[in-house]
């Protein structure tokens, strides 16, 4: 095998640091805040590119990235999306049913350009490196890509807003995917006036943010680090009272 050439390992100047942080805190799953102003192409293939550098299992890059500018076909999409929207409406109890209602949980026609993330399940053949014990990770990576994106993105002053409630099968139908192709992330895109404080679903109380604490486990399910790793403990506290006096 050839000799794979180093890279410096290092940590990041403290402003690369910051950059990077403040990416990951203050990215948002945007429905309402979009500006109508179009995407330069060089921006566009700037987050595509960061997207498509996403760690993958077994080097297989399952992925394929589908723009959607038509407005026929984000027409057609938001439907989909209504009728989806419609059937998890009746799942909610009558005290939670009429707030569910009331939010914007998608902006498919409000932002300048839509874009499906697709998993090829097929790439490189059956057997791949990673997926013989667990053949979903082609999906995960397919996450991870997203992710990049949606960090790249913030990062430009782009907001994302990650369209779930639809049916792939209405996905798969209306962008006329490939029987071994599945659609993994349908996400709007586009400029936006600001980026929320708080996530919409925690402003409003829907759901509270779960303490990091409360979510960390040492060596086995359920052994918390207060009692088996308390110096960790500690500063997990002390970052969540760093970003908590930081919003």
């Amino acid at each position: 095998m050839a000799e794979i050439p180093a890279v410096q390992a290092s940590e990041f100047e403290p402003t690369v640091k910051e950059a990077l942080y403040r990416a990951i805190h203050s990215r948002r799953d945007i429905r309402r805040q979009f500006r109508p102003d179009p995407i330069p192409e060089e921006v566009l293939a700037r987050i595509l590119f960061a997207a498509h550098h996403a760690p993958s299992v077994g080097f297989s890059q399952p992925w394929d990235f589908i723009i959607v500018r038509d407005r026929e076909v984000r027409t057609t999409v938001r439907a989909a999306f209504e009728r989806a929207n419609t059937e998890a409406a009746l799942m909610f109890p009558d005290g939670k049913r009429e707030k569910y209602r009331a939010f914007k949980l998608e902006g498919i026609l409000d932002s300048p350009l839509n874009m499906c993330v697709t998993c090829d399940r097929d790439r490189f053949g059956p057997v791949v490196i990673g997926r013989t014990a667990n053949p979903v990770m082609d999906l995960f990576s397919c996450v991870c890509a997203v992710q990049n994106l949606w960090l790249a993105a913030c990062a430009e002053g782009l907001g994302v807003g990650w369209v779930s409630i639809i049916h792939n099968g209405d996905l798969c139908r209306i962008l006329s995917l490939a029987p071994h192709v599945v659609p993994v992330a349908y996400l709007c895109i586009g400029y936006v006036t600001h980026f929320p404080e708080k996530p919409e679903l925690e402003t409003a109380g829907w759901l509270p943010r779960l303490p990091l604490a409360d979510l960390v486990s040492c060596d086995r399910w359920g052994a918390t680090c207060k009692t088996t790793w308390p110096e960790l403990h500690d500063a997990i506290q002390q970052e969540q009272r760093h970003y908590e006096q930081s919003c």
